[in-house]
């Protein structure tokens, strides 16, 4: 190779090298502006502050070989995150108002109730008294606060040459019903004529029907009896001739 060949390919060899090492100093090397204010030369009349308008031009002269690109696509939105960790309970809230004062109501559980009745019954009893009891019947009360239903049913007949009356009624324990009223019925007759010595003689099935309230609880003698009525006379009376006569007693409730 000749010599100057061999100068050449120094010179591309060196050439870059150089060219290198320059860009390097020049980016490290000091601006003798930035050195005017340092330190405590900052109060020195000599000194020269650079403004930040400078500092800006300077900068963009050392970096300026970088340019900014164009600004890429938005990326995807990211997946849900996971639940988080469960908040502590609050605290208590106060207590409320306190309310009025409520009424206390008793309940009264009262067992069902349960049928009670009895029936007493003769056959053909042809009693023909005029004053006095015809039959009885005791019967078991269960309740204080029930009413009794009594029922006699049988053949009554009464005779008399003039007017006359007779009357049926019950009694309970010896007395006659006063819650609320006697329990009775009476038959009067007047049809008789004394010139002709005749009198009507019928006999009737009748029945003497009625409640009686008042009465304790236990055993209680329900009977049946012939009187007279007030300020009428006797007849020929006559109770039960040739068929069945019966007492029916039936307790029931008492409605309020």
């Amino acid at each position: 190779m000749s010599p100057f060949g061999r100068l050449l390919l120094l010179v591309c060899l060196v050439l870059p090298l150089y060219a290198v090492e320059k860009v390097r100093n020049r980016g490290y090397r000091k601006d003798a502006e930035f050195d005017k204010c340092t330190g405590n030369d900052a109060d020195n009349p000599n000194c020269t502050r650079i403004s930040e308008e400078a500092l800006s031009t300077n900068s963009n002269t050392m970096y300026g070989s970088c340019m900014q690109g164009p600004a890429g696509n938005p990326g995807r939105e990211g997946n849900p995150g996971m639940n988080g960790i469960p908040g502590t309970p609050g605290i208590p809230g106060r207590d409320g108002m306190r309310g009025e004062k409520g009424e206390c109501v008793s309940e009264v559980f009262e067992e069902p109730w349960k049928p009670n009745y009895k029936q007493c019954a003769w056959n053909s009893l042809n009693y023909g008294i005029d004053l006095g009891k015809i039959a009885d019947c005791t019967f078991t009360k269960l309740r204080s606060d029930s009413a009794l239903r009594v029922l006699f049913s049988g053949s009554l007949r009464l005779k008399c040459k003039a007017a006359c009356c007779q009357r049926w009624y019950f009694t309970f324990n010896g007395a006659e019903c006063t819650g609320p009223l006697p329990v009775e019925s009476i038959i009067y007759l007047d049809q008789g004529n004394p010139e002709l010595n005749s009198t009507i003689n019928i006999h009737r099935t009748s029945s003497v029907e009625g409640l009686c309230e008042g009465m304790k609880a236990g055993l209680v003698d329900v009977a049946v009896w012939v009187g007279t009525c007030a300020d009428y006379p006797r007849g020929d009376a006559s109770t039960g001739w040739n068929s069945v006569s019966r007492i029916v007693i039936e307790e029931l409730p008492k409605s309020f």
